[in-house]
C-alpha cells in the first residue's frame, strides 16, 4: 500500500528544512506530531528514511528514493491544481522557470511582458546552476530552463532566446581603460577575477590564452557574476563577463568594455522545455509571447 499525500509532505517539509522543529512551524503542527509521522511513514514502508545519526539530518538511499517521489507527486499536485484553475480562467495558472543569476537577467524583459499580458499567472523564477536544470525540467519542477548551452538531448525543446557575447572590462580609471582594441598578449600582466563555476566559455578562454602562450592570472576566483562586478568594480582585477550581465555599469560609466582581437566568442541563450511533455497554458502562453517577440526583433 502506498503512503498517504500528508505522509510525504511531512517527509518533503523535514528534509527541506532539515529541522524537524522548522517543518512542524511549516505545517503548522507540533514538533512531537512531526517526528511520530515520520516514524509511522517508515514503519509503514519498512525502511529508515532519515538518518538521525549525524550533526544534519541526511536521506538514507531509501530515503532518497522515497523524497524524490514526493517531490513529483507534489508536483504532479501542483500541476492539477495549476490546470483546474486555467479550466476556470484561462488567463490564470502559474509559470515556473530555472535559471542560474545570470541567465535570470536575459528573463528579465520577457517576464516584465508576459506580467503585463497576464496579470493573473503567478511567475516563479526558481534559481538553479545550469547543470541543474535538465533534471529540474524531468521531475516537473520547472517547466522551463534558461542556459548557455545546446541541450543536446532529444528529450528537450531548445529555442534561442538571446544572443550575447563574452564582454572584456576594466574598471573606468583602469590603465587599459582608454584603449581601442587589445591583444591576449597586452594582457599577461593582468589579474583576472574569474567565476569559479566551469562552463564552455571559461574553458574557450584559457584555450585561447594558452595557443598565444600568454599565462592567464586567476588569482582570484569567486562564486557570483554580482561579487566579479564588484571586485572589478573597485580595480582589484579585470574579468570576461557576458555582456548582459554589465550593460547598466557599462551605460553608466563604472565599467568599460574593450574588444580583444583574439576573443570573439558568441554566447546564444537557451529556453528548454521538455519535449513530449504537455505545457500548461501560461508556458503555452509565455514561450507564444517569446515567439513573436523573437520574430519581431528579427524583422
Amino acid at each position: 500500500m502506498l503512503p498517504d499525500h500528508s505522509s510525504l509532505n511531512v517527509l518533503l517539509a523535514v528534509m527541506e528544512e532539515r529541522s524537524f522543529t522548522r517543518a512542524a512551524e511549516r505545517l503548522g503542527r507540533t514538533q512531537p506530531a512531526i517526528s511520530q509521522a515520520i516514524q509511522r511513514l517508515e514503519a509503514e514502508l519498512g525502511e529508515t528514511l532519515i538518518d538521525r545519526s549525524g550533526r544534519d539530518l541526511a536521506l538514507t538511499d531509501a530515503g532518497r528514493i522515497v523524497f524524490e517521489a514526493a517531490r513529483r507527486q507534489e508536483n504532479l499536485q501542483k500541476e492539477l491544481l495549476s490546470r483546474l484553475g486555467e479550466l476556470r480562467n484561462k488567463a490564470a495558472g502559474r509559470l515556473v522557470i530555472g535559471a542560474n543569476e545570470s541567465m535570470i537577467l536575459y528573463l528579465l524583459p520577457h517576464l516584465a511582458r508576459n506580467r503585463r499580458a497576464y496579470p493573473q499567472v503567478k511567475l516563479v523564477v526558481r534559481r538553479s546552476r545550469s547543470s541543474e536544470v535538465p533534471d529540474l525540467l524531468l521531475s516537473g519542477d520547472v517547466e522551463f530552463g534558461v542556459v548557455s548551452y545546446p541541450a543536446g538531448d532529444e528529450r528537450f525543446h531548445s529555442q534561442v532566446l538571446y544572443v550575447d557575447h563574452l564582454a572584456f572590462v576594466v574598471a573606468r580609471d583602469h590603465r587599459l581603460a582608454k584603449k581601442k582594441l587589445l591583444t591576449i598578449k597586452d594582457l599577461e600582466a593582468e589579474t583576472f577575477v574569474a567565476h569559479n563555476v566551469a562552463s564552455p566559455y571559461r574553458d574557450a578562454v584559457l584555450r585561447a590564452f594558452q595557443e598565444q602562450r600568454v599565462p592567464l592570472r586567476m588569482e582570484i576566483e569567486m562564486p557570483t557574476v554580482e561579487s566579479i562586478r564588484l571586485m572589478v568594480q573597485a580595480g582589484t582585477g579585470v574579468a570576461f563577463l557576458p555582456r548582459v550581465c554589465v550593460d547598466q555599469d557599462l551605460r553608466q560609466g563604472v565599467l568599460k568594455e574593450i574588444p580583444v582581437k583574439e576573443l570573439k566568442l558568441e554566447r546564444k541563450i537557451y529556453l528548454l522545455s521538455v519535449e513530449k511533455r504537455p505545457l500548461s497554458h501560461a508556458a503555452r502562453a509565455f514561450r507564444e509571447l517569446m515567439r513573436k517577440e523573437l520574430a519581431a526583433s528579427r524583422a
